[in-house]
């Protein structure tokens, strides 16, 4: 069994300029994802696709290898992981080297750990499933989720639930954009990291966050702090 950690860090981010090499806590951020890869025990290689080389070298100095440059085409804001995953899997196949699975781990996620990485990996391999993903449960129940109208009033989308107690809803989930283990024949086929024989761990909102806006680091900071320190 071969398995092969894609760490995408393209170098145009504009809401949080060079966001993924930007120093949290001291240490770019990069480095959090590319410690818990190696800590992991669990890839044959772990590579950084990027199109900037000032995180290539960055991410070589954290001991990930960068052995090509990302595509211009995968560079755009329109790319999604799986194109970058499947772009990265056929110029390793081009060199003659061929991988069972792929675990795409976001440059940007300072709460992934060894520990999750390997306990979704076995979940992913105990279980037979093409794909497997941490989320976390959304905070509230979206059951009893609003929106305006076009009149700007507001309404329940779906009002069946009006009456109905939070307690007593089906609680839903969202994936925690941390990490993704997926089979790579089941990618090359379906051309998602969210395949339809997929599962996932359950992870604690304590270990979960969004960093899109310079608002976003600080609470993260916040949170490893209090997690980590």
């Amino acid at each position: 069994m071969t398995n092969l950690a894609i760490i995408p860090a393209r170098g145009g981010s504009k809401r949080i300029p060079h966001k993924n090499i930007k120093k949290f806590l001291g240490n770019p951020i990069i480095a959090y994802s590319i410690k818990a890869a190696i800590k992991s025990g669990l890839f044959d290689e772990i590579m950084v696709s990027t199109d900037d080389c000032e995180i290539a070298e960055v991410a070589k100095q954290y001991g990930a290898k960068v052995p090509f440059m990302r595509s211009l085409k995968n560079s755009d804001d329109f790319s999604t992981l799986a194109d970058v995953a499947i772009e990265v899997y056929r110029k390793y196949e081009d060199k003659g080297k061929k991988y069972d699975n792929i675990c795409c781990i976001l440059s940007t996620a300072p709460f992934i750990t060894s520990l999750r990485i390997n306990e979704a990996y076995n979940k992913f391999i105990e279980k037979n499933f093409n794909s497997v993903c941490p989320v976390v449960a959304f905070s509230y129940p979206v059951l009893r989720a609003l929106e305006f109208d076009n009149d700007k009033k507001l309404r329940m989308i779906n009002p069946e639930y009006l009456n109905s107690r939070s307690q007593d809803l089906k609680p839903a989930y969202h994936d925690c954009g941390s990490f993704y283990w997926v089979k790579t024949e089941a990618l090359k086929k379906e051309k998602t990291l969210l395949c339809k024989n997929g599962s996932a761990i359950i992870l604690p909102e304590t270990e979960v966050q969004d960093i899109d806006t310079e608002t976003d680091w600080k609470l993260a900071e916040i949170k490893y702090n209090f997690l980590y320190e």
